[in-house]
């Protein structure tokens, strides 16, 4: 549950947030039915639909060098190398990139893994990238968009390509748990973060021990004024109606995830998509 918006700093929230995606770990192990990635074809629904949006920028992210920012455990990176990349997968958690590092072993793919945070990336990886990459889920964690996309633009090479599909901030504003579709978070930035106590996570049935964690909401126009603000050039923006997660008990499966009933699916977009390239 939500305990509504607080003006904290970044290191303690970070600090509380690490501690909880730690306690995700093994759980999602479980949850993400990790057996499939035994089949060398196999790539994780979020990868395919990626590639897929990535195709007229990118025809194929073979033998490109990419990193992939706030990986977790990996199986969208792992997912990338199958597709050949040479990937370089990024996170703050040291269970994670554990976790990842055994996923990739077990896939039979070669990956480099960097504990950091996001918005320290550029002092902790090595070398430069054709793509960078960002999957769903991430920067709700992060408290300056700002620093993020100049982290972002020093990673890329000249010319080198910027994606992210993430959860749309309108979603991220709706009640999860209301009857109907019903705002109740904020859209706006105003510093603040929000607060949760909440012993579950998205994926599976298992409890963590350390609930409390911190998101900052970041609207649509913050993202993308980041972005170009750190020098990049936006080369498309996408909404869409599908999630990889069931936001909210009244969201309905659907072919690669959830979406809304079909008489609300035009009412209120799920995820944003942007494509966007440094110059060289």
């Amino acid at each position: 549950m939500t305990s509504g918006d607080v003006a904290i700093g970044w290191s303690e929230a970070r600090d509380a947030n690490l501690a909880n995606w730690e306690d995700r770990v093994p759980l999602h192990e479980e949850a993400y039915g990790l057996d499939a990635y035994d089949d060398p074809a196999h790539l994780s629904d979020v990868v395919r639909h990626d590639l897929a949006a990535l195709e007229p920028f990118a025809s194929s992210v073979a033998g490109l060098d990419v990193c992939h920012l706030q990986c977790h455990i990996g199986t969208d990176t792992v997912s990338l190398a199958r597709a050949g990349a040479r990937v370089t997968g990024v996170d703050f958690s040291p269970a994670a990139l554990v976790a990842a590092a055994r996923l990739a072993r077990r896939a039979g793919v070669e990956a480099t893994w960097v504990e950091s945070d996001a918005l320290e990336a550029r002092a902790a990886v090595v070398g430069d990238f054709d793509l960078v990459y960002t999957s769903i889920g991430a920067i709700c964690w992060l408290a300056d968009l700002d620093r993020w996309a100049s982290q972002v633009a020093a990673l890329l090479r000249d010319g080198g390509l910027f994606y992210i599909r993430d959860g749309h901030p309108m979603l991220y504003a709706l009640d999860e748990d209301a009857s109907g579709l019903q705002l109740r978070y904020p859209y706006l930035s105003d510093g603040t973060a929000v607060s949760w106590d909440d012993a579950s996570t998205y994926a599976g049935d298992g409890t963590v021990a350390h609930t409390r964690t911190y998101e900052w909401p970041h609207p649509l126009s913050e993202i993308v004024n980041a972005l170009i603000g750190a020098g990049l050039r936006i080369l498309r923006l996408d909404e869409g109606t599908l999630l990889p997660w069931r936001f909210s008990e009244r969201m309905v499966p659907v072919d690669g995830g959830w979406a809304w009933p079909a008489e609300e699916r035009r009412i209120v977009p799920c995820t944003f998509t942007v494509v966007a390239q440094r110059a060289g």
